[in-house]
């Protein structure tokens, strides 16, 4: 198998090759660098330097600008100079798409250049085309043509660059070749990484961003590993694209974003919101600071080689019990055992509602389908839907044969449950695994530990499940001594974010100083973003930037509030065609900007309404939604 990191046991930084950005250096043993990229138009210079100012002060490490043509490209020289003249010499990016003449004027102007290798020289029309090896040959030559005068302006220069990969804008070439896939990702920077190479210039950072996680964190990893193989490693920008806003996008993030901090991948990052540029900055820092201050538990590292491929998504066999375990989705635990005196109002914030004047339960699409009570006894009943995990000793004096009650069995308990008995049992990651464990098909393991390095303890945790051929499912259980939403919900999401890509965990429970709606909310949400288990809509908002022609963040919201319900629905909400039909990649319904105050409707790749006035466009999209028969009620 390929090494795709140093050490998967323990979280090792990949040293890169030292890249020189202005007076910022990236890469090599360089802290991890946190960027973000303005929104404003690149023409208004005063509106740029003034965003431009707001993000290096919230602590933007390198300062981003649309340029899509030779205008904004040469405007680049006023913004910087006012930068300069206000005090502020961090470094300019360039985001060049479609236009290699803008990229080759601000090669000359900013400390770096980014091209996004599927439109720098190619246009997408979404064609299959059969190339033979020649005719294939043939259009890397003509790339060749057109990207080397950027390489070489960039080299004279001393400007670095960014070969940009975007899973949504792989060329039809690539597309036509390898199809939409991690690999084609890896080899559309690989056609323009091999033009720099040819040329001596090495001052280059790499970046694979997709909207689904899986998706990116494995062309990452294909990325590392071809690059360690061929021995020189450029640093990497990580990032998941069109995240979103709030939970969603916080969320998203830290998956894909700690998934490879977790085996030591990533010299910057960009997390990608629909909000404020500046307001990206903080949520980049306390994902980094994450990585920074860990206490790790030491152990032997295991002599077998991984038992999975880290390149592509293979769910962990185990047994399956109910709705736990083999194909089923992860589920879903909540904690009232710290409730005194348990009352059904409490189940309200993991997803169940009682009516007392109906004597009825409704349950919401994101309801757990366990919770532990500990100790406590109910004088309810609950829905049949719900499983009741309680301590062993009131489960064996009171609820042995009471359907939809387990035991929670300790492992000094283990000798005192019967074979065929289902139960739950929280283990350390850190400690061995109880010998019982093997001849007890039914035990469903809760998998927890204290220490920082939960990745690699858990994956030990697995790899020693495999090596015993012990198939029982596993929760993943996290804990966190914080009252602060935001830090929960990112490092919940990098913690889980690796193990469930890598298609083990039957189950999540989270735990933090935090209401049950909010720690419910993450749990799902983390799911939602592995593509693991859907349970609500889902948005691919691109982060607005300079080429935007709508408010995101306003017609995000107004979108979401029409059809926050549609469960399982994909829809892209874009600012502008470069973030369009393919940055949306596997969205069902896609919003893109036209032109000023017009917008295109998209059915898939495909659009189905063009030049909507934007006052109408998003009760359009709801009847599109309609016509294709994918709309259903709001439930009251």
């Amino acid at each position: 198998m390929q090494r795709y990191c140093l050490d998967p046991w323990k979280r090792t930084r990949v040293l890169t090759k030292e890249v020189h950005i202005g007076t910022l250096s990236l890469g090599g043993q360089n802290p991890i660098r946190v960027q973000s990229m303005t929104t404003t138009d690149t023409m208004d210079t005063e509106g740029s330097v003034e965003q431009s100012i707001r993000m290096i002060d919230a602590g933007c490490e390198l300062v981003r600008l649309t340029a899509p043509s030779k205008n904004e490209a040469e405007n680049l020289k006023n913004i910087k100079a006012a930068l300069v003249q206000r005090g502020y010499n961090t470094p300019l990016v360039a985001d060049i798409h479609f236009t290699p003449n803008a990229a080759e004027i601000a090669a000359g102007i900013v400390e770096k250049v980014r091209v996004n290798p599927g439109n720098y020289a190619d246009k997408k029309k979404f064609e299959e085309i059969d190339y033979t090896d020649r005719s294939y040959q043939a259009e890397l030559d003509r790339i060749e043509e057109k990207f080397t005068p950027l390489v070489l302006l960039c080299k004279a220069n001393g400007t670095a660059m960014r070969i940009g990969t975007n899973h949504g804008s792989l060329s039809d070439r690539i597309l036509s070749r390898y199809g939409d896939t991690p690999e084609g990702m890896v080899e559309s920077a690989f056609e323009f990484i091999r033009i720099c190479e040819k040329h001596d210039f090495d001052q280059i950072v790499i970046s694979m961003k997709a909207s689904n996680t899986l998706v990116m964190v494995q062309a990452y990893r294909l990325l590392m590993a071809k690059m360690l193989e061929n021995g020189v490693v450029y640093p990497l920008h990580l990032g998941v694209t069109e995240a979103g806003d709030g939970e969603d996008g916080r969320i998203k993030s830290a998956v894909g974003i700690g998934a490879l901090l977790e085996d030591g991948l990533g010299d910057t990052i960009r997390v990608s919101l629909t909000e404020a540029p500046e307001a990206e900055i903080p949520v980049a820092q306390k994902l980094i600071a994450k990585y920074n201050n860990y206490a790790p538990f030491e152990f032997n590292i295991p002599k077998s080689n991984l038992h999975y491929s880290p390149f592509q998504y293979s769910k962990r066999e185990s047994q399956a019990f109910h709705n736990i375990g083999g194909k089923n989705t992860p589920v879903v635990l909540a904690d009232l055992s710290y409730i005194e005196q348990i009352k059904p109002a409490h189940f309200f914030g993991f997803g169940y509602q009682y009516s007392i004047p109906l004597d009825k339960w409704n349950i919401q699409d994101q309801a757990a389908d366990y919770v532990y009570i500990g100790s406590n006894e109910l004088d309810f009943e609950v829905p049949g839907t719900l499983g009741i995990i309680i301590d062993f000793e009131l489960w064996e004096a009171k609820y042995t044969n009471k359907p939809g009650y387990y035991p929670l069995v300790l492992s000094e308990q283990l000798d005192l449950i019967s074979t065929e008995q289902v139960s739950f049992i929280p283990l350390e990651a850190e400690e061995n695994i109880p010998t019982q464990l093997a001849s007890l098909p039914k035990a469903i393991v809760i998998l927890n530990t204290k220490y920082g390095n939960k990745t690699q303890l858990y994956r030990r945790f697995f790899l020693e499940l495999q090596e015993k051929k012990i198939p029982n499912a596993v929760i993943l259980s996290y804990q966190y001594e914080t009252d602060e939403l935001e830090t929960f919900q990112l490092f919940a999401g990098a913690d889980a974010g690796a193990l469930f890509i890598d298609g083990f965990g039957d189950g999540i429970w989270l735990n933090a100083d935090l209401g049950a709606q909010h720690i419910n909310s993450t749990a799902f949400g983390i799911l939602q973003a592995t593509r693991t288990r859907i349970s609500k809509t889902e948005y691919i908002s691109c982060p607005s930037c300079g080429r935007t022609l709508f408010d995101l963040q306003d017609t995000t919201a107004k979108i979401r509030q029409r059809t926050a319900h549609l469960k399982g629905l994909k829809i892209g909400i874009m600012g502008c065609i470069v973030n369009g039909p393919g940055e949306m990649a596997d969205a069902n319904y896609g919003y893109v900007g036209t032109g000023p105050g017009k917008i295109n409707l998209y059915k898939e790749k495909t659009i189905v309404k063009r030049n909507i006035e934007e006052e109408q466009a998003v009760e359009a999209l709801v009847e599109l939604i309609k016509e294709y028969g994918d709309w259903q009620e709001p439930r009251a």
